[in-house]
């Protein structure tokens, strides 16, 4: 009886990541499913489909029991999602109105508890909603919801613990808790791309940490050495301090040394006494600094790299054993193989794209259908979840606002006229040379040519609004760039004529229309030598919002644990020396910082009194230079001790997460430079869009142009329409990257190079080819969580 209700219970599973089964990508053991006859087939049997397409759509990979896809359903939707980020950030804001806060922002404590007790029940109720559609020994074994619930535990301890404190003994009261809250958005299910960089760190800590001990070690034998060479010489540094006197002052020297923060100061003595003695500095450099750290950097490129490619290929996996189990619910034996029919595929289509008319769902059909026998085979549904990702629209949707209300005069021979004018790349040359002569016009001051370039300026963009409408318009960063600025500069300059001030500020006008000339970098992408420097920035940019994360999350951790440890100790009054003695405020509010360079080089705002000033002086550290300065004043009002949160702070965010930075820019430039050494990499699905003719084209009027080897801009095909051209010429244009859709008809698919898709679909596209080469393999749905 336990072994039939065990398996009863495994049937009514469907999980899109963790399972206790391996489950075989090829056709000779496929995922056996108890499924109804096609007459009794129930609704529900769609909806998990549709749900599992969604997911590898999607790249989630969250479990749920077939019983309940309708709540995972709901927990999916966009409003819960967007219930979770609004109180995700409300729990990290809430540093701004708690003690120490920022000043004007305080709140009592009550309030920012009560705030602080709602986030948290959308925290839990969150995760008791997953507990309830997953089954609930995976939901244990998954440690990210342990974590989840352990800060939750800990977070209101704290706060009965802290309200305790501040009542009884309000006198050092602490918020230890407060700087877990960045955590929690690693273990939301919906941080998985910040987890998987933590992942890449931790895998990457071991290989480290074994180098960075063999680091120590040497650093603690330079140490040693110099606390020999220097102690008996009683030589001091310029403030008095007794130089290289004590064994663990030594190894503080000589590892700021290795940050460069101090050099040549902390040499400066000994060479003073001997030039000889810089001799063993630029040793401690050249092996500290330029061998061992540069060992640290390749060994996280390594790691980061391998690391890199077994993520994306656990992402594929993950998308392929979704979509193989939506297909094991729905099919059926024809001619002795396992299809989807027409009849299934268009019911399934209601629930994966309900808004979608039948004819979409047709043409979806035969875009997968390579056979032409109205089915759909298991090889043929695994491009669901590709072909699903690509925008199909028609001819009405892509038509602007005047060629649909206005047909007759938008096609006018005078129309039509504006439009080739605009749509040339002639035009986009005119006036990025009159960008150019307006930014030596504004270098000369002659302020009465604004007028001027503010008109003309503002004739470009309106004459591109009439050609491409304004949702094409907008659609461009470059354009939106102009658009804003030049507007900004028209509103001004009519409100300062309207003024009539007497004062001359042309300035603002002429700083809107400088920052114009940034537009000018769009046309770089044309120069073959800057292309691949530039394609490099645009493709990693969507990912930096992963790493800048990552960063917010040390930084926020570190700025509480600052706060609770140094706020009130520096104060920033006034550097005026009579003003802060009368009203006993000198040396930055504490007389221990007499006579420090912290004090000299007025670094008195630099303090750790609230979460805006402590994550500026974070930034100051991240950069190194003067932090040795910077870390001694809080030496100075506590104690040496604090010395490690500066060195933690250190390790931490300079030598490992930048370091992980560097590789993945590495990676990205090198994937880019492999990219643009190669042909055009195109998945199946593309290649079948292309073939059947519903990609987007151009209609060019001209004769046809020989094809452009430009890969940072949207292509454009159309083998149904006379003079279309395959590829466009002007691969920087912000003209010629839109689509003239007056002659096409029907549906069409939006097909991109790989210049404007994301790293991310890229790789996946890199080892889909190898996956295929091993089919044989075998992997656990616990290896892509």
């Amino acid at each position: 009886m336990t072994d039939l209700r065990r398996q009863m219970e495994e049937e009514d599973s469907v999980t899109s990541g963790q399972s206790v089964m391996d489950i075989p990508l090829d056709d000779a053991n496929p995922v056996k499913f108890d499924v109804p006859d096609q007459s009794k087939r129930q609704e529900d049997d769609f909806l998990v489909a549709a749900t599992l397409i969604n997911d590898a759509k999607y790249a989630r990979n969250m479990n749920f029991r077939r019983s309940c896809v309708r709540s995972y359903i709901f927990y999916s939707r966009w409003h819960q999602r967007g219930l979770l980020y609004l109180a995700l950030a409300l729990n990290l804001a809430l540093c701004i109105f708690e003690k120490p806060a920022v000043p004007g922002f305080e709140l009592p404590f009550w309030a920012t508890s009560l705030l602080e007790l709602v986030c948290l029940v959308i925290f839990l109720i969150r995760i008791i909603h997953t507990a309830y559609f997953d089954e609930m020994e995976k939901f244990w074994r998954d440690t990210k919801h342990i974590v989840l619930i352990v800060i939750l535990v800990l977070t209101i301890i704290d706060m009965f613990s802290y309200s305790m404190w501040i009542t009884f003994a309000p006198v050092g009261a602490v918020r230890w808790s407060r700087s877990l809250r960045p955590f929690l958005i690693v273990n939301f299910p919906e941080g998985r791309q910040v987890r998987q960089a933590f992942r890449n760190i931790r895998r990457a800590l071991p290989e480290v940490f074994n180098i960075f001990v063999l680091f120590s070690l040497t650093l603690c034998l330079f140490s040693l050495l110099a606390l020999k060479l220097y102690a008996h010489r009683h030589l001091h540094f310029p403030d008095g301090t007794p130089y290289f006197t004590n064994y663990i002052e030594s190894i503080w020297q000589l590892y700021v040394l290795v940050t460069t923060a101090n050099n040549p100061d902390v040499m400066m003595p000994a060479y003073d006494f001997s030039n000889w003695e810089a001799l063993f500095f630029i040793i401690v450099l050249l092996v500290l600094l330029y061998i061992f750290m540069s060992i640290v950097l390749a060994a996280i490129y390594n790691s980061y790299r391998d690391n890199l490619k077994n993520e994306v290929k656990d992402v594929v996996y993950g998308k392929r054993q979704r979509l193989k189990r939506a297909f094991e619910i729905l099919k059926v034996t024809q001619n002795g193989q396992f299809v989807i029919t027409k009849v299934q595929w268009m019911k399934l289509m209601t629930y994966v794209l309900p808004k979608r008319s039948v004819q979409q769902h047709e043409l979806l059909l035969k875009v997968l259908d390579t056979d032409k026998d109205g089915t759909i085979k298991m090889n043929q549904f695994l491009k669901v979840a590709d072909l699903l990702q690509l925008p199909l629209t028609e001819v009405k949707d892509r038509m602007s606002f005047m060629e649909t209300h206005c047909p007759t005069m938008y096609n006018s021979y005078i129309s039509n006229v504006i439009k080739v004018a605009v749509r040339h790349r002639f035009f986009r040359w005119f006036f990025d040379a009159l960008i150019f002569v307006n930014a030596w016009i504004i270098g000369f001051d002659i302020d009465e040519a604004d007028w001027f370039f503010l008109s003309i300026f503002m004739f470009e963009i309106l004459l591109k609004l009439y050609v491409f409408g304004v949702k094409k318009f907008f659609r461009l960063f470059w354009n939106i760039f102009d658009f804003f600025v030049i507007i900004g500069a028209l509103c001004f300059t009519i409100y300062d004529f309207i003024e009539s001030e007497e004062q001359n500020n042309s300035y603002i006008l002429d700083l809107f229309l400088v920052m114009r000339v940034l537009r000018l970098f769009k046309t770089f992408a044309n120069i073959k030598r800057f292309r691949l420097v530039i394609m490099t920035i645009v493709n990693i940019a969507p990912s930096m919002t992963t790493y800048g994360m990552i960063m917010l999350i040390f930084y926020y951790t570190f700025a509480i644990i600052g706060m609770e440890i140094f706020h009130g100790l520096i104060r920033f009054h006034s550097y005026n020396e009579t003003y802060t003695e009368q009203n006993n405020l000198s040396f930055c509010g504490n007389i221990k910082l007499k006579n420090s360079d912290f004090y000299y080089e007025h670094y008195c705002s630099n303090n750790f009194n609230h979460i805006f000033k402590s994550m500026v002086i974070l930034v100051e550290l991240t950069v190194v230079n003067q932090w040795h300065i910077l870390s001694s004043g809080f030496v100075l009002v506590t104690n040496k001790f604090a010395r490690l949160y500066f060195l933690a702070f250190h390790i931490c965010c300079v030598v490992i997460i930048l370091n992980i930075f560097i590789a993945f820019v590495i990676e990205a430039f090198i994937l880019e430079y492999t990219l643009s050494k190669q042909r055009k990499r195109e998945t199946d699905i593309e290649v079948t869009i292309k073939e059947l003719g519903y990609k987007t084209g151009v209609y060019q009027p001209s004769k046809k142009k020989k094809p452009s080897k430009s890969s940072d801009k949207e292509s454009f095909a159309d083998k149904e329409e006379e003079g279309a051209a395959s590829e466009n010429t002007d691969s920087g244009s912000d003209t010629n990257s839109i689509e003239d859709v007056s002659l096409q008809k029907g549906f069409r698919f939006h097909l991109k190079k790989h210049g404007r898709k994301s790293m991310r679909i890229i790789l996946q596209q890199m080892f889909e080819e190898e996956i295929n080469e091993s089919t044989s393999r075998k992997i656990t749905l616990d290896s892509v969580m």
